[in-house]
């Protein structure tokens, strides 16, 4: 029998394939320990994490890879398989930076950090959540140096770098300078305007009555149950892997409103895992191309899309008759483009929500850099939040500084994210609409499949054959613009 004439190439494959397998069971050990997992099961789980991702380091760095690498690079292959032959050497280049020991005793100091934030941050309780975050801080910091002498990149850039590779600290400075030279002022105008609105009181919904109310709005999102659930936790998030994608959400009884959107913020995370190109699953080529391209989608589906008069509309019935809940379609648009600076992330208003990523970026920035110890976060938080939101924090740990798991379980460098993520999804939605025509007509008209299929076509089967430029250049013909972010908040809001 002939030999295949690349042999290298299909020898990463098989390798990388395995690694998929046990990624996969990392992927669902993690959101076991946030949703499902009692809390004593923490210490002997986070040992079993640590254990597993030390031997996940120790497939990626392999001696034998180098040498296949390169054989295989020597290859006939098509450009589909040289995309997934770059996304290898990628992998395979960022785990032979850090050392197996840093990643298994990073792991475990996360594992136990995030175990004592939940019930530390339920307490206000920051003199007990600051030594473990100051050990998960300095381990970050140790990997932050390491990467940064091998790429010959600043430490903090070294961190982006592992969420949104190619992006500089830099870069960064410059797009959110230019959103903080319009951004408060716009603040300002869309709350003098929205001064004299009516506001609504939210009728009470139980935890059981807002469940199959999501279910009903993920099903509308055409969210594929059968390779999916749902579940709460203490903070949202999507994990698992494409084949089973776990989004978790969390219900205020009082306030069904922030966990709604929620639902769809995390639903738009999942229909992007699910719509991940088949043909490469299980391989580096078949994975989400980046954090701030898996945000752009999320936050597509919840500020683009959930947050549109046309989809409000089709939501208001689905309240009816899960919540009881009589709020007109005109008072739920009311509610849901009511901008109004607060304490927490997860429930600001999309015209607010920079604002917390521009103080967690120079937080780290800071914390990496070692210009702010750990010590004096609350206080560079408290006054982070006043210049930018008008709001104080002295002493209010939980809703300040506390509130993210992120930095508790080390990941430095992954809020920039959130922010690149909207841009894009503005940029995405104008390209869409180029195309296609009014969103909100095509959603009005029952043509959302129309919206999720250009989604599909453009975001989600290319998975990480295209770099993060190449990306968005093909899907809009330019790379990251933020001009179409602020057009977006202007045309909806009017200010």
């Amino acid at each position: 029998m002939n030999q295949p004439t690349n042999k290298n190439y299909q020898l990463l494959c098989s390798h990388f394939q395995s690694i998929s397998h046990f990624e996969h069971l990392s992927a669902l050990g993690d959101w076991d320990q946030a949703a499902m997992m009692p809390i004593g099961g923490g210490e002997a789980r986070g040992a079993a994490m640590a254990e597993l991702a030390k031997h996940i380091h120790s497939l990626k760095t392999a001696p034998m890879l180098e040498q296949t690498i390169a054989a295989a690079e020597l290859e006939a292959l098509t450009a589909q398989q040289q995309a997934n032959l770059r996304e290898i050497r990628y992998q395979y280049q960022q785990a032979n930076i850090v050392p197996g020991s840093l990643v298994e005793a990073k792991t475990k100091a996360a594992y136990k950090c995030e175990q004592a934030w939940r019930e530390q941050r339920s307490q206000n309780d920051w003199q007990g959540f600051r030594p473990n975050l100051e050990n998960v801080l300095a381990l970050a910091k140790e990997e932050a140096q390491i990467r940064a002498e091998a790429l010959n990149i600043s430490p903090y850039d070294a961190l982006l770098d592992k969420f949104e590779p190619g992006m500089t600290s830099t870069r960064l400075e410059h797009i959110f300078g230019g959103l903080k030279s319009w951004l408060p002022g716009l603040i300002e105008q869309i709350q003098e305007k929205q001064r004299h609105q009516d506001r609504f009181q939210i009728p009470h919904a139980s935890s059981d009555a807002q469940a199959l109310l999501s279910r009903d709005v993920m099903t509308l999102l055409q969210f594929d149950f059968n390779h999916g659930r749902l579940d709460t936790s203490s903070h949202p998030f999507c994990g698992g892997v494409a084949s089973d994608v776990r989004l978790t959400t969390r219900y205020d009884e009082a306030d069904f409103t922030s966990g709604l959107m929620g639902v769809v913020h995390e639903t738009g995370h999942a229909k992007y895992e699910q719509g991940l190109p088949l043909k490469w699953r299980g391989q580096p080529a078949g994975v989400a191309r980046s954090m701030a391209i898996h945000e752009s989608q999320s936050l597509f589906c919840e500020m683009q899309l959930g947050r549109g008069s046309a989809f409000l509309k089709q939501l208001q019935p689905m309240l009816q008759q899960r919540l009881d809940c009589n709020l007109s379609h005109e008072q739920l648009l009311n509610i849901y483009s009511r901008v109004t600076p607060g304490h927490i992330r997860v429930d600001a208003d999309e015209v607010t929500y920079p604002c917390h990523i521009l103080l967690r970026f120079e937080a780290e920035k800071a914390l990496v850099g070692n210009q702010l110890a750990v010590a004096d976060l609350p206080d560079f938080w408290s006054a982070q939040m006043q210049s930018l939101l008008g709001i104080n924090t002295d002493g209010d740990y939980k809703n300040g500084c506390m509130q993210d798991i992120h930095w508790a379980v080390g990941e430095m460098g992954y809020f920039p994210s959130y922010t690149l993520g909207a841009m894009y999804a503005a940029q995405f939605r104008v390209a869409m609409e180029q195309q296609l025509g009014s969103m909100e007509s095509l959603v009005a008209s029952g043509h959302l499949s129309s919206v999720t299929g250009w989604l599909e076509h453009n975001i989600w089967s290319k998975g990480s054959l295209l770099t993060t430029d190449e990306l968005v250049q093909q899907a809009t013909g330019e790379t990251l613009n933020p001009e179409y972010f602020k057009k977006h908040l202007l045309q909806r809001y009017g200010a």
